[in-house]
């Protein structure tokens, strides 16, 4: 059993070498673009919210 962990211990450091981690520039750019495009998203979705909201509110009351 304890050998069988070792071996699959082994073998996911050396997986974990053969990963392409990003630069520190890179992952910095990626989040903020990941930032911007949901901050965008937020923005259109609460605009169409408050939009739908002001048309119930005229045909309701």
């Amino acid at each position: 059993m304890f050998g069988k962990i070792t071996s699959f211990l082994k073998e996911v450091k050396m997986e974990i070498k053969k990963v392409n981690w990003p630069t520190r520039h890179q992952t910095i750019k990626y989040t903020l673009i990941v930032l911007g495009i949901s901050f965008s998203v937020a923005a259109f979705l609460g605009s169409l919210d408050f939009l739908f909201n002001k048309i119930l509110e005229k045909f309701i009351l």
